[in-house]
């Protein structure tokens, strides 16, 4: 029987530049999609997947990304007196029981395997996943819950994997793998950006993970790699040995809100799967369209 997983990392820390100047005094992670920001929809598919325990570890700047998990006094004191009943349960759902969020910093920026490691006094010996907010996923049920699901028959490290195009094998950590049935793929090996000619597959990792605690003791060392940062994937590839390590092609739709593009599109779609919006949004579109067209 493997051991249930109740705790969930976050990193984000990360400063945001390629949306700056928004990001100047705001979180990336607070960045809206729709009336949303990045990172509540990741807490929420953490919740859903059954965590219990939501670790951020942040850097200078995100106590605004703290406070949205908390209470706005007088904000709710205001909706409650105007009867604004939804808006105030919009905003008294985002929080978790007393002691269910905890932070931890990141001094320096030097890597995602640095920042899942300074979590580690908060995991000790116990299994627990990793949520990236940039890789917003649309799927029901959510792509962490599809992970557990797997998990309780595989046990050890799982990520979330997608096919991409080999020439983008160098943006990824690629699974180099020995078995695929066409959803689970075991993987042998595991290398970080690889060129396109030296990549084993074109089956990435996406920002879902589902990790044993041993890969603390890999992370611990401190050893650079790929743009001289301390990678969480070379850490995982020396646990393949003593550790099943499986990607899962999860079913729904990842949006890459790290990328401009990525996340306008995420807006676009979140807005159309909404019945209250999804109307109006077409007739955007279309309008925007027609624009367009005539302006070529």
């Amino acid at each position: 029987m493997v051991k249930p997983v109740k705790k969930a990392v976050f990193p984000v820390a990360g400063l945001g530049t390629r949306f700056l100047p928004a990001t100047k005094a705001m979180p990336k992670e607070m960045l809206p999609i729709v009336d949303k920001p990045l990172i509540q929809y990741a807490v929420e598919e953490a919740r859903d997947a059954g965590i219990e325990e939501i670790i951020f570890v942040t850097g200078r700047g995100k106590a605004v990304l703290l406070d949205h998990f908390d209470h706005s006094f007088e904000l709710e004191k205001t909706l409650e007196e105007r009867g604004k009943a939804d808006a105030l349960s919009l905003v008294q759902d985002v929080m978790g029981k007393p002691g269910q969020i905890t932070s931890t910093r990141q001094q320096q920026p030097l890597g995602l395997g640095h920042a899942v490691w300074c979590a580690r006094h908060f995991i000790v010996d116990e299994p627990f996943a990793v949520l990236l907010a940039d890789d917003l996923i649309m799927a029901d049920p959510g792509c962490l819950k599809q992970m557990m699901d797997v998990y309780q028959q595989t046990g050890g490290n799982i990520v979330a994997s997608e096919e991409v195009p080999r020439e983008h094998t160098n943006r990824y950590g690629i699974l180099d793998v020995v078995e695929d049935d066409g959803r689970l793929a075991r993987a042998r090996g595991l290398v970080e950006k690889p060129s396109p000619d030296k990549a084993p597959s074109n089956l990435c990792i996406i920002g879902r993970y589902i990790l044993q605690p041993e890969v603390f003791e890999h992370l611990s060392r401190q050893e650079q790699g790929a743009g001289g940062e301390i990678q969480l994937t070379d850490a995982l590839a020396r646990t393949i040995d003593t550790i099943p390590f499986h990607g899962l092609r999860f079913k729904g739709d990842r949006f890459d809100c790290g990328d401009k593009l990525g996340f306008l599109e995420a807006n676009v779609a979140f807005a159309l799967a909404r019945d209250d919006l999804r109307d109006g949004m077409r007739q955007m579109l279309k309008k925007t369209m027609l624009k367009d067209s005539r302006c070529v």
